[in-house]
């Protein structure tokens, strides 16, 4: 049997640390994740997955992800229930996650425009950058020839 589950979203708000009274550390926080198309009126849709990360990993989020943050989870999904205030049982599903992924500097803005790139970067910086490394990378020929002698060669 298998049960996994892999998201990438970003954080709906901050993570909420709590601890257990034996000590535990747990940190739920919810996933927005986009639907791949969108709805009649044209406007894409999401849904909001709740994730539970238990331990270190826990303060980890609480420590270093916030709102509008762009993370990948992995983990099993669950469902628990109890009892409510009223009596009725209470169903939750939810993903507890043992990996969780930060895809994006912690500067980095959640809106990304076409002016920056997803860390932040602003064009010129980031084309710079790329242009500076080509020099010193001696596999960006796009598939002509490189000169190497056999000497050179380790077999």
């Amino acid at each position: 049997m298998l049960n996994r589950v892999i998201l990438i979203g970003r954080l709906t708000k901050d993570p909420e640390l709590r601890y257990t009274p034996s000590g535990v550390a747990v940190t739920q926080f919810t996933l927005a994740i986009d639907r791949p198309y969108k709805n009649q009126q044209g406007e894409k849709e999401a849904d909001f997955i709740p994730v539970v990360t238990w331990r270190q990993l826990a303060e980890t989020c609480a420590n270093y992800l916030g709102k509008g943050r762009l993370v990948a989870v992995e983990g099993r999904l669950q469902v628990r229930h109890y009892d409510n205030n009223e009596g009725r049982r209470v169903y939750v599903t939810e993903v507890v996650a043992d990996n969780v992924r930060f895809l994006e500097s912690s500067t980095a803005k959640p809106q990304n425009n076409n002016n920056m790139d997803p860390f932040g970067e602003p064009p010129a910086e980031r084309s710079s950058f790329n242009a500076n490394q080509n020099q010193s990378n001696p596999f960006s020929d796009d598939g002509k020839p490189i000169d190497i002698s056999d000497d050179d060669l380790p077999f």
